[in-house]
């Protein structure tokens, strides 16, 4: 039987200093890194049962504003990483997954420029005070991977 892994985001509960790059482009020749830098805010509700992330980034190319709703399925002994861009207000299609040790690994789908892709999220706890966010994406059914997004965020508060 699978642990439960409820209390798996306990450990990011606080304020972060993030920086983060994002490929504008992926899968074409044209792709090209842009970073940004600010804040992430984590909330946790329901007994650690969910979480709520408040990402407010900025640099040259503009601004990231979102949230992440992340629950957990008791039944399941998943998560659910829920993230919505605050410039179009849309929800993005869940990713679904759980922590092995300090790494959490999630999948799903989404869609590039019409086509669906598969996604995958990975969580990386450093330290009690830094963490890595990776995002990529699979064009070719998860046989290779393009990473899209890096955060690294730094605990400013407890």
């Amino acid at each position: 039987m699978s642990r439960d892994g409820s209390r798996d985001f306990d450990w990011e509960i606080g304020a972060w200093a993030t920086h983060v790059r994002v490929l504008r482009g992926a899968f074409s020749p044209e792709a090209t890194w842009i970073e940004f830098d600010g804040t992430s805010v984590v909330h946790s509700f329901c007994e650690g049962g969910s979480n709520l992330v408040e990402l407010d980034v900025a640099g040259a190319s503009g601004r990231i504003q979102g949230v992440s709703l992340r629950l957990y399925n008791p039944e399941a002994r998943q998560w659910s990483l829920n993230f919505a861009n605050m410039g179009d207000g849309l929800l993005t299609p869940p990713t679904f997954g759980e922590f092995t040790d300090e790494r959490g690994e999630f999948f799903g789908v989404d869609t590039l420029r019409g086509r669906a892709v598969l996604v995958r999220f990975v969580i990386l706890k450093i330290s009690d005070d830094s963490a890595r966010f990776e995002q990529s994406y699979s064009a070719d059914s998860g046989k290779t991977w393009e990473l899209t997004w890096v955060a690294t965020d730094t605990r400013t508060t407890g």
